[in-house]
């Protein structure tokens, strides 16, 4: 524990369930905070964090094991988590393991959706949010650099993208079980970003046409809807415009429910014969999960959803290991390169790295 190394923790789909991702997601205002704690911190000289609907992970540059506990005990505290609790959910790597893991994750050989590209990007915004707080120095600089090749270069020599599934059209394929054809469909999209967007067009794909969006900020509502040649809808009223439309789509970024069980009941009251199906892409969660007991209710969440998508997981597999074995050489060539900049932050009188933990990369917990 009292070795230099690199450090990473967290949490994402593969230990914790949504109810536990959720509790742990920070919001903007949050990470920032955050941001500045770490930043004082003795013995801690880089980190990143890489925070998505699917995972929460800390890459830290550390002088002692106790050090980046250090990250880990401020994050709990922040997040009103007791370190025992974070621990059973919790992914811990160093060392070259940890460098691995990156080059996964932004690979999307690590997502939910497998191979999906919307996490090259997210990774790539993390770098350089971290940049841009300079908690990014020579070994994350160098790192994520070569993350980013070995994720151009794992879907240029493996097919790990080719055919993939996307949380929308899966949740698109739900909704035409549900309804059959959507040229009548009424969906209701609540929240104006990335995923919600992606989610409406494939909607509009699929043919349907009545489509209206509702976003927290009305500006944003509008903007999206002309570019959909959509409608839209003042946030304040999605409750009372509930019975109007078929599917809602959840995707915004507000800290709480933005459609309660109270609300659900209202509207079904008002459409006892036709199906309400909602689609909760968010993390923290829009729906009440308790909707999901009312007749003729339906309600998918990103968990629900990605194991519907891994269905075809198993057709892929020896694509799978192709890309891991890319990978996991560039990630023993980085960390040879690495080692010497992480045996360097050595205290003076210490022994030089060699039978240590930093010259072969240890797992310390996967939970």
């Amino acid at each position: 524990m009292n070795e230099p190394g690199l450090f990473v923790f967290g949490a994402n789909h593969h230990t914790a369930p949504i109810a536990v991702r959720e509790k742990l997601s920070l919001d903007a205002e949050s990470a920032a905070a955050l941001h500045a704690e770490l930043a004082a911190l003795p013995g801690l000289r880089e980190f990143a964090l890489v925070s998505t609907c699917n995972r929460i992970e800390f890459y830290v540059v550390a002088e002692t094991g106790e050090a980046a506990a250090r990250v880990q005990a401020a994050f709990c505290a922040r997040q009103r988590f007791t370190i025992e609790d974070f621990e059973k959910f919790r992914l811990s790597l160093r060392g070259q393991h940890a460098v691995q893991h990156l080059f996964e994750v932004a690979s999307g050989l690590d997502s939910q959706m497998l191979g999906e590209t919307e996490i090259f990007g997210q990774v790539k915004e993390a770098y350089a949010a971290a940049q841009a707080r300079r908690s990014a120095g020579p070994v994350l600089n160098r790192v994520f650099q070569k993350t980013f090749q070995a994720a151009k270069l794992a879907r240029t020599h493996t097919a790990i993208t080719e055919g993939r599934v996307s949380v929308a059209n899966v949740a698109v394929e739900l909704a035409v079980n549900i309804f059959g054809a959507l040229a009548g469909t009424r969906v209701l999209l609540l929240g104006a970003g990335d995923i919600g967007e992606k989610t409406a067009r494939a909607f509009q794909g699929r043919g349907a046409t009545g489509l209206t969006v509702a976003s927290r900020r009305m500006e944003r509502a509008m903007e999206l809807a002309t570019e959909l040649g959509a409608g839209a809808l003042p946030f304040e009223q999605r409750e009372a415009k509930l019975a109007d439309f078929d599917v809602v789509v959840g995707s915004t970024s507000a800290p709480d429910l933005v459609v309660s069980h109270g609300a659900t009941i209202a509207a079904m009251k008002r459409r006892p014969d036709r199906p309400l199906f909602f689609i909760d892409l968010a993390l923290p969660r829009d729906i009440d999960p308790a909707v999901a007991g009312l007749q003729n209710v339906f309600l998918y969440n990103l968990d629900d959803l990605a194991k519907i998508a891994d269905r075809n997981r198993a057709a892929r597999e020896a694509e799978i290991a192709k890309c891991r074995a890319l990978l996991t050489e560039r990630a023993a060539a980085l960390w040879q390169q690495v080692l010497p900049q992480i045996g360097a932050m050595r205290r003076p009188g210490e022994t030089s790295p060699g039978a240590s933990g930093l010259s072969s990369p240890d797992n310390v917990s996967s939970a």
